[in-house]
């Protein structure tokens, strides 16, 4: 499960956070303490999270009424966007039109002076393998992140190039994706859910 944090101030105003160290509004708070309530009927065996205090504060509220401990790593941090951070997408397409646009036709960017796409995913998939690799069979892991750095994360994970990662729709606040595994890799089993996830029947046949 990638959940990705409740709702920020900077959400609100339509400000890249990036690696910026936002907290939680109460909103976020309340978003947090409700999809904790649903993910912990999954028994998750285990919660990893990004170090800033918006997933740190979400974490905790699946760690309370689990008894799980958080681990946190900064590996799964939301992309450095450099001088785009703290900027709304409109400042940023007014300073650099030319970035943004490159970005969003699924080019190779330093939004910034920033990190690539694909350095983010080099940071933050192989720390969802390891940790995964661990997990007794049928037990699930909590991976509390960020929208881009899950969207990256998902894109590499699933082995699509990058060019098409910005195809995978983007999460809203404290929503998450699933994902399983099966004999030919990693599966997308759910995106951008509020939800526990439902068998699956007879979708081959």
């Amino acid at each position: 499960m990638l959940w990705r944090h409740g709702q920020t101030p900077w959400n609100l105003e339509n400000r890249f956070q990036g690696t910026t160290d936002i907290e939680l509004t109460d909103i976020g708070r309340a978003q947090a303490r409700r999809a904790a309530g649903q993910l912990a009927r999954l028994d998750p065996f285990a919660i990893v999270s990004s170090d800033l205090r918006r997933t740190r504060d979400t974490a905790a509220e699946l760690a309370e009424v689990t008894g799980l401990d958080v681990t946190y790593d900064e590996a799964l941090r939301e992309t450095y966007a450099g001088a785009w951070q703290g900027l709304t997408h409109e400042e940023i397409i007014a300073r650099f039109g030319d970035e943004y646009a490159a970005w969003k036709r699924g080019e190779p960017v330093r939004r910034g002076g920033g990190e690539l796409e694909t350095e983010v995913a080099d940071r933050a998939a192989p720390l969802i393998e390891r940790t995964a690799e661990k997990l007794p069979p049928g037990r699930a892991l909590v991976v509390v992140s960020h929208g881009g750095a899950i969207r990256t994360t998902i894109g590499r994970l699933l082995g699509l190039p990058p060019g098409s990662w910005e195809s995978l729709g983007g999460l809203s606040n404290c929503c998450w994706s699933v994902l399983g595994e099966s004999v030919r890799g990693w599966r997308l089993l759910e995106h951008n859910a509020s939800s526990l996830p439902e068998p699956v029947i007879g979708d081959d046949v």
